[in-house]
């Protein structure tokens, strides 16, 4: 049963792994009738365990007792929401370093990574718990006398949250328990390509609301394909799907969603660009751009792919920057000292491949790495092209370590070459000048979601809203006033009075 059985990997069981596992979990309880899959390490293409996918009658199943479940959960006061959620948050600290190596061992990030994943699910839990007391409406003040109105937030009922191979659990975490909290049902469909990740959260989850003597069903989850994904998508008892994954598939589940007057929440594609001006930090620069564009092997939706130098700086940087790449270390994400762990797939891999001859074909020069590396893993060298900002190979998004290089004069130019994208999720500048960060931050400076200055273009915190413009989808997940994607808003207006006086001063006979 391919590396199951060996010793570093014992620790699976301790998260109810076992060689064949049940892939839905219908009201608390685990099944599977669906087609039989294999989970894949991509640091050797060996299979780690089976899975055995959700069935459609089994969905239909689950969608039944989480819309009974909704009915309970919805009654029960927001500040015990966030109790429950309070006690997951707890459970997952209980096991954050087993999670934590189980990402690695499935997506393939390194080990900090995969254990930081985690920790960003339990930190989403903290701060749900807080918001659980201040879901707040608001008094508008009325022109008619003795009338009030308000603004009420009530729950959707159930949210369909569809998550990516890239951040396994994360990305549940942003949405899961703020709609938790927000007296939501959760239905989640993980990505295929992760199931054991899917089930180990989904246990945990379980285990909190069966110890509360609450409906297992309040947490759905569901391990299948593009099947079970478009059923969620067209499904009318779910209001609303948080989707991420490409800009292709998200328009396709859009039109779905929109179709029956459901809501959306896309987070998609990123072609994000780091700007150095002239007077920038460059030893800082060159550190944020190396863990932008290298970690996760260049796997995350917030990876720099574009970096955009200034002419005065643009050989200094570039130099230091190809020095630093040659030693990255490259390997197994679970040892130590590893910065490169592999791509996820082979497919990955071939796309690497025929990327970098795109790239080739259209005028770029690699100025280091460029080439896969010769294992059983899905291994490639981290790369560095110089090419021209107006190549059609560097308006798409290559999803692996490879950085485009491109040279500036002006502010005003490198804005433009930032904004000249169709994606608009993550930018970041570095430089020392107040009247260029605010030009950057302001109307005439970035067009994306995320505008930093002097980090990188990864590593958001959940205190902020995430997500991006343009065909990134317009999505906000995780902090400020994201929740109110959650619940829905009733304009309540109130008459004390005995009299009837209408708005706009208009006189009805």
């Amino acid at each position: 049963m391919g590396v199951f059985s060996k010793r570093e990997y014992q620790f699976l069981s301790e998260l109810g792994l076992g060689p064949r596992n049940p892939g839905c979990c219908v009201n608390g309880s685990w099944k599977g009738s669906g087609p039989v899959v294999a989970s894949h390490n991509p640091a050797n293409n060996q299979v780690i365990a089976e899975v055995v996918e959700a069935s459609m009658q089994e969905y239909e199943t689950g969608m039944q007792a989480c819309m009974d479940a909704a009915k309970i959960w919805m009654q029960i006061s927001a500040p015990k929401r966030g109790e429950i959620v309070r006690q997951i948050g707890e459970a997952l600290r209980a096991k954050l370093q087993l999670l934590g190596r189980l990402v690695s061992l499935e997506m393939g990030k390194i080990l900090p990574e995969g254990i930081g994943e985690v920790q960003e699910v339990i930190d989403m839990c903290d701060y749900a718990v807080g918001l659980s007391r201040q879901l707040n409406g608001s008094i508008i003040p009325s022109e008619r006398p003795n009338h009030m109105m308000m603004e009420v937030w009530n729950p959707l009922g159930v949210v369909g949250v569809i998550t990516a191979f890239n951040f396994p659990c994360a990305v549940l975490g942003w949405n899961a328990c703020i709609a938790l909290v927000c007296g939501n049902c959760v239905v989640w469909k993980g990505a295929p390509t992760t199931p054991l990740i899917t089930i180990a959260m989904t246990e945990i989850v379980a285990g909190v609301l069966k110890k509360n003597d609450l409906p297992g069903a309040i947490f759905t989850a569901f391990c299948g394909g593009a099947e079970i994904g478009q059923a969620i998508a067209c499904d009318t008892r779910i209001p609303l799907v948080s989707f991420t994954g490409s800009t292709k598939v998200g328009i396709a589940v859009q039109q779905k969603v929109y179709e029956r007057f459901g809501k959306c929440l896309l987070e998609l594609s990123g072609n994000n660009a780091i700007i150095v001006m002239d007077d920038a930090d460059i030893q800082l620069a060159v550190r944020s751009v190396l863990f932008a564009a290298v970690g996760t092997a260049g796997q995350r939706c917030t990876t720099c792919r574009r970096l955009l130098l200034h002419e005065r700086i643009y050989q200094t940087v570039l130099d230091q920057l190809v020095e630093v790449y040659k030693q990255v270390k490259i390997g197994d994400p679970l040892e130590k000292g590893t910065l490169l762990g592999p791509l996820h797939t082979p497919a990955s891999k071939e796309n690497f491949v025929k990327g970098i001859e795109v790239i080739k074909a259209q005028g770029g020069k690699i100025l280091t790495g460029g080439s896969v590396i010769e294992s059983v893993g899905n291994f490639v060298q981290p790369t560095i092209v110089e090419i021209s900002p107006s190549a059609q190979v560097v308006k798409e998004e290559l999803f692996g370590p490879v950085l485009y290089v491109m040279k500036f004069q002006t502010l005003k130019e490198a804005i433009e070459i930032n904004n000249s994208v169709r994606q608009g999720l993550s930018s970041s500048i570095f430089t020392r000048r107040p009247e260029v960060i605010f030009k950057w931050i302001g109307p005439h400076g970035s067009d994306c979601g995320i505008v930093n200055v002097n980090i990188p273009t990864n590593g958001a915190e959940i205190g902020g809203a995430f997500g991006g413009e343009k065909a990134t989808g317009g999505g906000r997940e995780a902090g400020s006033d994201s929740w109110k994607q959650y619940m829905r808003r009733a304009t309540c207006t109130i008459n004390y009075g005995s009299e009837l006086p209408l708005a706009q001063g208009i006189n009805f006979g």
